[in-house]
């Protein structure tokens, strides 16, 4: 199994011995900033205090979403399929917390829901399937990392895209134009459902800069367009908002929720550092955009108040280096030297709000703006100075 925190250091190493990797020699895709709308979205949070017992975060889980929603898009004997964010065997924070899966797949079957479902595929790096086989399984990763027996315990159905098979994916286009060349590959269970939910974690990331709920849905994408993501990468971050914007996922998406008492602030998506801030948080809305205003304001607030300096050094977060470079070194190690030598980089956009994060940006042009954010505070734990720190992220 690859391991990408050993692969990072050592490309990093071989890179500075390499400086013609540095460019790729074609522009940057322009990126404009993305205007306000005048719709407003709702995100409801929940605090909860510092090493909280889990109970209380599956009670948060429930209370955060039953305010979120009020499930009127849920009938009887439907079915739902929960997707968390599964990339490595690494447990949360680096993956989405196995507490909300148990809290709302609980809640989803109170609601009447006949069939919940969880799955995910993992990264590549460790879980790799095209025509001729299969390396690995999302199984495996996903008993590791304890997501498969927190869907199983809570009385959930699992469904693994790469036990499926190769074949079993549908093209789908997206809404609007997009920078994919053609169709991208989703699992057939899309077309077996009634709705989404969302459970994605908050996280840096090395190539994309931040992991929120847009990040998550590379998940549901097979092999091949993994491949064009990351090989045609100087559009990487508009790719990655264009994905939500497929049609099957604007059709079924119905909930986004997050267990953020544990924040990876540095690298990503495997590993960092995890900051557990005091309040930690649990947050959800049925706006995707709405959502990821919050989360990466959570993510910045952590970064400045909840973690060392030291770990915020640039071999410890090198997005804030190369991470164009990074991104085509992976090609190279995934999918052999002649993706490698066709593969593009592009530079570090840096983030520092809503209106900087280049993926929450190109959602928002392509969705007409940023929606005007609406905070509700289930019980009024967030300090009044947190709560300022998430707008002023989310207006700026």
């Amino acid at each position: 199994m690859h391991d990408r925190r050993g692969f990072f250091r050592t490309m990093g190493l071989l890179f500075m011995q390499f400086p013609l990797l540095r460019s790729s020699g074609r522009a940057i895709p322009s990126r404009s900033t993305p205007h306000f709308s005048d719709a407003s979205e709702r995100l409801t949070l929940k605090a909860l205090p510092q090493g909280a017992k889990d109970d209380n975060v599956v009670a948060a889980v429930r209370e955060v979403a039953e305010a979120a929603t009020d499930f009127s898009w849920l009938s009887q004997g439907d079915t739902v399929f929960i997707k968390p964010a599964s990339n490595s065997a690494k447990r949360y924070p680096a993956t989405t917390s196995p507490l909300s899966i148990r809290a709302m797949v609980g809640l989803l079957r109170e609601k009447g829901a006949a069939r919940v479902i969880v799955g995910d595929k993992p990264g590549v790096e460790h879980v790799y399937q095209d025509e001729k086989g299969r390396r690995s399984s999302s199984r495996k990763i996903m008993t590791i990392n304890g997501l498969h027996r927190a869907a199983l315990e809570s009385g959930a159905e699992v469904h693994y895209f790469d036990e499926a098979g190769y074949d079993s994916y549908f093209g789908d286009r997206t809404e609007h134009d997009s920078h994919w060349r053609g169709e991208l590959m989703f699992p057939n269970i899309l077309n077996m459902v009634d709705h989404v939910v969302l459970l994605p974690r908050v996280s840096r990331h090395i190539v994309a800069g931040t992991t929120l709920g847009l990040k998550a849905a590379v998940g549901w994408l097979r092999d091949d367009s993994r491949l064009e993501l990351h090989r045609n990468a100087e559009s990487l971050f508009e790719k990655i908002a264009e994905i939500n914007d497929a049609k099957v996922l604007k059709q079924k998406l119905r909930l986004i929720l997050t267990v953020a008492t544990k924040v990876q602030t540095t690298f990503g998506p495997d590993w960092g550092f995890a900051a557990e801030p005091d309040p930690g948080l649990v947050f959800g809305s049925t706006s995707l955009l709405a959502h990821d205003m919050v989360a990466l304001g959570w993510l910045l607030w952590n970064r400045e108040y909840a973690t060392p300096r030291a770990q915020l050094a640039w071999y410890r977060d090198p997005y804030l280096t190369f991470p164009g470079i990074f991104n085509r070194l992976f090609v190279g190690y995934i999918w052999g030297v002649l993706q490698f030598l066709q593969s593009e980089t592009y530079e570090t956009v840096p983030i520092r709000s809503v209106c900087t994060d280049p993926v929450i940006s190109r959602a928002a042009t392509i969705w007409g703006g940023l929606p005007r954010l609406e905070l509700e505070d289930l019980g009024d734990g967030l300090d009044e100075d947190i709560k300022a720190y998430l707008m002023d992220k989310a207006t700026s």
